[in-house]
């Protein structure tokens, strides 16, 4: 990547991580960049090019963790106590691009889009295989432990990574127990409670 290409790129990553994808203008990012827009648009002939290249090169310094590499993991506790403090520990480290990019889903190149919205269900897949039984609550529990609002307001929250795994395990573990038990006048029966088992 030449200079220039990479102090536009640059500058765009820093404008989208501070204020997000929908207050960056092409101008803002040619001012800070340094270049003029004729510079700038010789290099990304429009938004969409420049947000890709952004994307692309964020993505490479900054790597979500591969759900793949817990499908080695055949017990889905020891799934979840591995999967989660690292999910969390990506969330911490990318929270302000992450929290932006959620925010201006709607402005966002529609491949940029699905991918932010279909990396959690991945997550929630891999972290619900594996269990004895389909239950709609455990993958209800899953689904909202690996979501990145779930996990900002526990950080915000003041809870460590390993503290709000932690927690989130707790949920799952009382979703399976109590997401296939039988049903009776509409509730689920919870006479037992998780810490008497």
């Amino acid at each position: 990547m030449d200079r220039t290409r990479e102090r536009i790129t640059r500058a765009a990553i820093e404008l989208h991580g501070s204020i997000g994808p929908a207050a960056t203008t092409m101008s803002a990012v040619a001012e800070r960049a340094g270049v003029t827009r004729a510079t700038l648009y010789r290099h990304f002939p429009d938004e969409d090019t420049l947000f890709k290249a952004c994307s692309a090169e964020w993505r490479s310094a900054n790597p979500a963790p591969d759900p793949a590499q817990w499908t080695a993991i055949r017990d889905p506790y020891d799934r979840l106590a591995r999967a989660l403090p690292t999910l969390y520990g990506w969330y911490r480290s990318s929270e302000a691009m992450r929290a932006n990019l959620i925010r201006d889903l709607a402005v966002l190149p529609a491949g940029i889009r699905t991918g932010i919205e279909s990396y959690p269900r991945a997550v929630a897949d891999v972290l619900d295989a594996g269990w004895q039984r389909r239950s709609r609550l455990r993958r209800a529990a899953i689904g909202h432990g690996v979501a990145f609002e779930t996990w900002q307001s526990l950080a915000h929250e003041g809870l460590k990574d390993t503290e709000a795994a932690q927690l989130i395990i707790g949920l799952v573990k009382t979703a399976a127990l109590h997401g296939t038990r039988p049903r009776s006048s509409g509730r689920l029966i919870t006479q037992e409670r998780v810490g008497d088992r």
